[in-house]
C-alpha cells in the first residue's frame, strides 16, 4: 500500500523526519516531483544528513526512486550520492528514464531571468534557487527536453541538444544580452561538451544499474507486496495548479502528483494514507504574501527573530533567512482539501516554547468579508487581513522526553489544546507531534502504516 507525505505550507514543514522515520515500515521511497531545490535534513542520533534530490529513505536503507515527475541534475545526484557514502550510508537509488535532466544552460537562464525580474521592479520576482527548476519544466513542456533515457544513447542525446542548445543560445545572447561564445557560461551552450559529460553520466547510471521505467517497476514492487512512501517536496501553497501563483514551483507538491509523477494509477494513491505535514508556525523563503507574517512593530521582529533563530529557519539549499509568521490555518484547510488528508503531523511544537503570547490566525477579512480558507488570486491573498485567535504558551521547561517516551498525553496542556483545535479544524487526527529534529525527538499518535 502507499502513504504519501504532504508539504501543508510553504515548504520547510520538516517533511523529511517523517519520511525518515515512517520510512522504516516502508520498502520504497519515492521522490515525485521537484529537483535539488528540494532541501530535506534528517537527524539520526544526532548525525545531520543534508538532501537535495536523494529520496529521504536513504538514510534508512531503503530503495529510493526519483519519479519521472522529477527533474534531475545529475552532478548534484553523483555529489550527494558520494557524500553519503562517505557518511558511511549505502544509498540505493533509481531514477525514472523519463525524468527530465537539468542542464547547464538551464541553470544560466534561471539566474539571468530572476535577475530580470527583480530589475524590472514588476513585483514578481519568484525568489528561485537559480538551480534551473523552472526552465527544466518549461523544455517539458514544450517538448525539447532532455530525458536520462537520452544520457544512455550517445546519439539520442547529441540530437536532443543540437536541436535545443541553438535555441538557448539565441535567447541567452539575443533576449538576455550574455556573452556564450567565450567565459564561465560557454560551456552550458556547447553541444560537444555536453555530449561529452552529460554521456559520462549516462554511462555512470547505467554501469551502477540505476535507470527504471518508473511505472513498471513500482507495480512489480505492490505485486510483490512491498510497501511505498511517497515523498513530496516543497509545499501545498507554492504548488504551480494550488498555490499563490507566479510565487511557485514548477510542478505539483499535493498529493495528485504523486499519482502523475511516479506513473501509479491514483486509485492506488487513493487507496492510502495521505499525511499533511504542518509546521507549528509559518515560515517562507523568497517573495509573495504572507498575511501572518510578524514584520510588523520591534516586537514582531523580536518574537520572528526568536523563532528563526531558535528553529533554525535558513534555507537547506541556499541558506536565505526564511520570514516567520504565525500558524495560518485557512492554508492549512485549503491543503487538507487539495490533497485530502487522512493526518497530519505538526512539527516544531518544541520552538515555540517559553513565548509571552501565541496566535493562530482563524479566518481572513478580505474586502468586508470573513472567510476560512484562502482566496484563487495572490493579489486577493495579499489583502487578506487575519483574523486572530490566541491560545495559551506552553512552557519552556516542558519535557519533551517524557511526551517521546509516554505519548501525547505527557504533552503539556496548552499544546494538546493546540493540537485539538487544528485536529477539529482539518477534521482530521493528529499521527505525529515533532518536538526535535531527531528521528527519536518525535511523539508518534499513530502510523499511518497501521492504517493500510
Amino acid at each position: 500500500m502507499t502513504v504519501t507525505i504532504v508539504g501543508s505550507q510553504l515548504g520547510d514543514e520538516g517533511k523529511g523526519a517523517l519520511v525518515d522515520r515512517w520510512g522504516g515500515d516502508a520498502d520504497v521511497v519515492v521522490r515525485y516531483q521537484g529537483g535539488d531545490n528540494a532541501g530535506h535534513t534528517v537527524v539520526e542520533d544526532g548525525t545531520e544528513y543534508k538532501l537535495s534530490l536523494v529520496p529521504s529513505g536513504a538514510v534508512r536503507d531503503k530503495i529510493g526512486v526519483l519519479g519521472n515527475g522529477c527533474v534531475v541534475n545529475p552532478r548534484t545526484l553523483f555529489d550527494e550520492l558520494d557524500d553519503l557514502r562517505e557518511q558511511g550510508l549505502d544509498p540505493d537509488v533509481r531514477i525514472a528514464r523519463r525524468a527530465h535532466v537539468i542542464m547547464p544552460y538551464h541553470r544560466v537562464l534561471d539566474g539571468v531571468e530572476e535577475e530580470t525580474k527583480a530589475d524590472d521592479e514588476s513585483g514578481q520576482e519568484v525568489g528561485t534557487t537559480g538551480r534551473g527548476i523552472g526552465p527544466t519544466y518549461e523544455d517539458k513542456a514544450g517538448r525539447r527536453g532532455v530525458r536520462i533515457a537520452d544520457l544512455l544513447d550517445p546519439d539520442a542525446l547529441r540530437e536532443r541538444l543540437s536541436y535545443v542548445v541553438p535555441q538557448k543560445r539565441a535567447l541567452a545572447e539575443e533576449v538576455y544580452g550574455l556573452d556564450v561564445s567565450t567565459g564561465e557560461h560557454a560551456s552550458a551552450f556547447d553541444v560537444d561538451h555536453l555530449v561529452a559529460e552529460y554521456g559520462q553520466h549516462g554511462a555512470r547510471m547505467a554501469e551502477e544499474d540505476m535507470t527504471v521505467n518508473c511505472s513498471d517497476f513500482l507495480h512489480e514492487r505492490r505485486q510483490a507486496g512491498d510497501d511505498l512512501l511517497y515523498e513530496g517536496a516543497q509545499g501545498t501553497m507554492i504548488d504551480v495548479d494550488h498555490g499563490n501563483f507566479p510565487f511557485v514551483t514548477s510542478s505539483n507538491p499535493t498529493a495528485g502528483g504523486a499519482a502523475v509523477g511516479s506513473g501509479v494509477g491514483p486509485t492506488v494513491v487513493g487507496q492510502g494514507e495521505v499525511v499533511g505535514i504542518v509546521k507549528a508556525y509559518l515560515s517562507r523563503v523568497g517573495s509573495g504574501p504572507l498575511p501572518t507574517e510578524l514584520d510588523g512593530t520591534d516586537r514582531e521582529e523580536e518574537l520572528a527573530d526568536y523563532i528563526r533563530e531558535k528553529g533554525g529557519e535558513f534555507g537547506t539549499v541556499t541558506g536565505r533567512p526564511r520570514r516567520i509568521g504565525w500558524l495560518d490555518v485557512p492554508m492549512l484547510r485549503h491543503a487538507a482539501r487539495v490533497s485530502g488528508f487522512t493526518g497530519i503531523a505538526v512539527n516544531h511544537v518544541d520552538v515555540l516554547a517559553g513565548l509571552d503570547e501565541l496566535k493562530v490566525c482563524h479566518a481572513y477579512e478580505l474586502d468586508g468579508e470573513r472567510i476560512e480558507t484562502v482566496p484563487a488570486t495572490t493579489e486577493e491573498w495579499a489583502r487578506c487581513e487575519p483574523v486572530f485567535r490566541e491560545f495559551e504558551p506552553w512552557s519552556e521547561d516542558a519535557d519533551w522526553d517524557a511526551a517521546v517516551a509516554e505519548g501525547g498525553d505527557a504533552l503539556p496542556d496548552e499544546t494538546q489544546a493546540y493540537l485539538t483545535y487544528l485536529a477539529e479544524e482539518l477534521d482530521t487526527e493528529v499521527y505525529a507531534v515533532g518536538v526535535g529534529p531527531d528521528r527519536a525527538e518525535t511523539v508518534e499518535l499513530a502510523n499511518p502504516f497501521d492504517r493500510l
